[in-house]
């Protein structure tokens, strides 16, 4: 006798399945995630030319594209240092996924992907980062760096927010004063 047919759908979570976070084993590693109401492949585009991540990333000085897979970033540390990234691409699939590690001439020990993935119901994009690092001074200075908020768990939770805002609206909202706005003088 055979066994009964089963109603019992083998689904599994929309959510992204990470197996496999990092190839090395460094002291920090931060995983952040946001869903952005826009198609997959223009997130990718925009992501992908490393160029326009100063335009939401506050910390970001620069990206200098050395070659096809290399790239060279200046980011402010903490207490005003000057942090200098080289970073290669290891993998790359087009409107996918992107993952990257530091080179040797890099200030800091890292690596990371972010990923890119239709949301299950049909409305907009799934995107997640991992980030992971070894953080200059040790424990010593991943405190240092969480104390002047420049640690890069908090930093991509606010840069993801802040993608997620340029890439809906236009423009990334601020609290903060326009520098070129005039001011009244308060004292009469």
């Amino acid at each position: 006798m055979s066994a009964p047919l089963s109603t019992d759908a083998d689904v599994q979570s929309p959510a992204f399945h990470d197996d496999d976070y990092v190839e090395g084993a460094y002291d920090s590693t931060s995983i952040q995630a946001v869903m952005i109401n826009q198609p997959r492949r223009r997130l990718y585009d925009y992501w992908r030319d490393f160029r326009n991540l100063p335009s939401f990333m506050e910390n970001v000085r620069s990206v200098d594209l050395l070659d096809d897979l290399r790239s060279s970033w200046s980011v402010a540390g903490p207490a005003g240092a000057e942090i200098e990234l080289v970073s290669e691409i290891t993998e790359d699939r087009p409107g996918e996924y992107i993952a990257w590690r530091s080179t040797e001439d890099s200030d800091v020990d890292h690596e990371g992907w972010i990923a890119f993935r239709d949301n299950a119901f049909g409305r907009g994009t799934e995107v997640r980062v991992l980030i992971s690092y070894d953080p200059p001074a040790g424990a010593v200075g991943k405190l240092v760096a969480k104390v002047m908020q420049r640690e890069p768990r908090v930093q991509a939770r606010r840069e993801l927010r802040r993608f997620k805002q340029l890439m809906e609206t236009g423009e990334i909202s601020t609290s903060k004063a326009p520098d070129a706005a005039p001011r009244a003088d308060r004292h009469f």
